[in-house]
């Protein structure tokens, strides 16, 4: 009989596995405790802080026998802040540990195998998130403002002062943010800023619940000619997000080499990591291996991320996406990089027995990016679409291995291959990409 800890009590244990979320796992009379701040190999003590019926909790007290994948954190207000969870792991344990992971989802919810595992992905460990939400909260026992991310596992803001996973230019936004709102008398109506940078500009928006009087837009102007960076004001909804300036010249990043240059706003979703998009774009073009005589469908499309560069090389592209105002921004990125072969439209990908007449026609590849849900609801449509080669781009490997479940099982696919990419160093988020064929 498994014997019960007693919260608050300190035992020792073994970590025998690296749970979803970064937290060690040790068993302790056959029952699993989860260890904040574990790893891998470790001997520890640690002390139970919540008792569970299938699992416990707890905190690490000493690592008495430390893994040689532990490393020192770089970030100062690491355990703290909940931005980052894996810090202390190596970069290679980390995405061993992420590869790990989306090969046992996929084992054991989609009961598949990839025929090889692709080399991860990689890019810079440090500097690399060019998109971030950052809170602001003026605190009164402290009588100052903090700005940044929430702390770990509470719903309060870390009084943190730099971030070492913001580009560079970036990383003492915090503190920098913290000082301006100070000085503001709308600093208890402003809960958050968003940051998103392009390739040569960056815009910050700031939430505010009120409007700013003449001398606090004077030195929020200010702030930003300082910082060289944009400044929007947002008063409500996405709709009412307005420059302070009109002559902003517009954010773009570029793909494909520099052959597409994909304009977007400063709250429209980008891939958060630069240099990993550009690589993923390109993997997702060498998987598909498009031919110029190609009909190809883009699924969940977004601003033309990868629509565009497939346009480049196929014959026509279709790309859907349920955000009317990204469909048309996609519209002015084909026009903007001369592509007169791309087609979009609006779609709730969601409900394919409403879909439009786009989805009656046949394609030769398609390309998936759906969110965290995945995209089961529209594999039914598989069976009409019957592309060579499906190539799917994931953000959670449990949706990702439900739906290669549901196009090896039941569409007749096969699985060639599947890998990882670092899209989120020092996080357990796991991006990953699949390439599905279509047996001739």
């Amino acid at each position: 009989m498994a014997r019960e800890l007693t919260p608050g009590e300190i035992q020792e244990a073994d970590i025998v596995d690296l749970a979803h979320d970064g937290r060690g796992v040790a068993r302790v009379g056959g029952k699993a405790v989860f260890i904040d701040g574990a790893l891998p190999g470790e001997r520890v003590r640690f002390r139970v802080i919540k008792r569970r019926r299938q699992m416990d909790e707890a905190g690490l007290v000493e690592v008495l026998i430390a893994s040689p994948d532990r490393v020192v954190p770089a970030c100062r207000h690491f355990g703290i802040c909940g931005g980052c969870s894996l810090q202390h792991l190596s970069a290679e344990a980390q995405i061993k540990a992420k590869e790990r992971q989306l090969l046992e989802n996929l084992q054991r919810i989609g009961r598949v195998s990839p025929g090889r595992v692709l080399a991860p992905v990689r890019g810079p460990q440090w500097a690399y998130r060019r998109r971030a939400r950052l809170g602001v909260k003026y605190v009164h026992k402290k009588g100052r403002v903090l700005a940044g991310f929430r702390e770990r596992e509470k719903p309060y803001l870390a009084d943190i002062q730099r971030c070492e996973v913001l580009l560079d230019p970036l990383a003492t936004l915090p503190r920098d943010l913290a000082a301006l709102v100070e000085t503001l008398d709308i600093r208890e109506q402003i809960p958050q800023v968003e940051v998103a940078a392009g390739d040569s500009e960056t815009a910050l928006v700031f939430r505010v619940l009120v409007a700013p009087e003449p001398p606090d837009m004077e030195r929020i102007a200010a702030f930003g000619a300082r910082q060289g960076v944009q400044i929007f004001l947002q008063t409500g909804g996405l709709d009412t997000v307005r420059p302070l300036d009109a002559d902003y010249p517009p954010l773009t990043y570029a793909v494909d080499s520099g052959r597409v240059v994909i304009e977007f706003g400063p709250v429209d979703f980008i891939q958060v990591n630069r240099e990993i998009n550009v690589s993923m774009v390109g993997a997702a073009l060498e998987l598909l291996d498009p031919r110029s005589g190609d009909a190809m469908l883009d699924l969940f499309c977004g601003l033309g991320n990868f629509t565009l560069p497939l346009a480049q090389r196929a014959l026509r592209v279709v790309g859907v996406e349920g955000d009317s105002t990204l469909v048309a921004k996609a519209q002015v990125n084909a026009a903007r990089n001369g592509v007169c072969n791309a087609a979009f439209f609006k779609e709730n990908l969601f409900e394919p027995t409403q879909f439009g007449p786009w989805a009656n026609e046949r394609y030769d590849l398609v390309l998936l990016d759906p969110p965290r849900a995945g995209a089961s609801a529209l594999l039914t449509r598989m069976a009409h679409w019957r592309p060579r080669r499906v190539v799917y781009i994931s953000c959670h490997p449990g949706s990702l291995a439900r739906d290669a479940e549901i196009l090896v099982h039941h569409q007749g696919f096969q699985l060639t291959c599947a890998g990882v990419m670092d899209m989120f160093p020092h996080t357990t988020h796991v991006e990953s990409i699949a390439a599905f064929e279509c047996p001739t």
